[in-house]
């Protein structure tokens, strides 16, 4: 490569880099509004006015507040893959691993502006006027599958049917979700998280210490968090570095060596992601 390709190509890379942050700062902009106002309530105008950009510029990275609606919700949809896949790799019991995945999601949802206006704007759905996608699905498959580990553990109580159980929690979790955030906008969501698995286990393990799985599974996945933290800050200083010679391909974040197999489906697609739509 001549030096006036390269220079052409660091040119055009930071172009993308410049765009990409745009569309990044937009985004949050209108997931702000999104989250406070609702879908109805929030204009074009007020995401120009909250994000000191024009309507113009808004409109050049997406087409329509639909679009830029489904953007939010596609990037909701986008978080859990990884996650997700981070835990069905762990090298730890599958009911501490489901439980310490419930505390991660339950501080995405009450910390990450987007994961909240994604949420609100599904439940909003009829008044957006492009195909979301469906919640809950992989959520179930998710935990459907974490159970069926738990019971080849011997980690369930006798009579227990994986797929059953599962609809119930998901069905308490998200319930859990609905209250936080109606009575206390999800400020003590962790605590209230904690209370009902206390609960859950009883259920899905009477024989065990339920107080001390919780805080096994809590101290995993702190250790989980803060490895997966550093990565992403190490890979992104990679991406980031000015005058990188191309041909370089930044260091692979590391991942555990144990998986079944599902992992690259769950990387790939929201979990219980389909073609026609279909998510979680």
């Amino acid at each position: 490569m001549t030096e006036r390709q390269f220079g052409v190509h660091v040119q055009v890379r930071a172009e993308q880099v410049r765009a990409k942050t745009t569309r990044r700062f937009l985004l949050e902009a209108a997931a702000r509004l999104f989250d406070e106002r609702g879908y109805v309530g929030t204009s074009i105008s007020d995401i120009s006015t909250q994000s000191g950009r024009t309507s113009g510029a808004i409109y050049f990275h997406y087409a329509s507040k639909e679009n830029l609606a489904l953007a939010i919700v596609q990037e909701h949809f986008a978080a859990w893959p990884e996650l997700i896949g981070r835990y069905r790799a762990a090298e730890f019991p599958a009911l501490e691993r489901l439980v310490a995945l419930s505390f991660d999601v339950a501080r995405a949802f009450r910390d990450d502006v987007v994961i909240r206006a994604g949420s609100r704007l599904w439940a909003e759905r009829t008044a957006i006027d492009v195909t979301l996608p469906r919640p809950f699905v992989g959520w179930l498959e998710t935990v459907t599958q974490l159970l069926e580990e738990a019971r080849e553990e011997a980690a369930l109580a006798e009579g227990i049917a994986p797929d059953m159980a599962a609809h119930g929690l998901v069905c308490a979790f998200f319930g859990l979700h609905t209250v936080s955030d109606a009575l206390e906008g999800r400020r003590q969501i962790e605590e209230g998280l904690h209370d009902l698995w206390l609960l859950l286990l009883t259920a899905l393990q009477p024989e065990c210490d339920a107080r001390a799985l919780i805080g096994r599974a809590r101290e995993q996945g702190e250790r989980m968090r803060r490895s997966a933290e550093a990565a992403e800050t190490a890979t992104a200083a990679g991406e980031e570095t000015p005058g990188k010679r191309p041909g370089k391909t930044p260091r692979k974040r590391k991942t555990a060596a144990k998986g079944d197999g599902r992992r690259g489906a769950l990387a790939t697609a929201p979990p219980g992601h389909r073609r026609d739509g279909a998510g979680s």
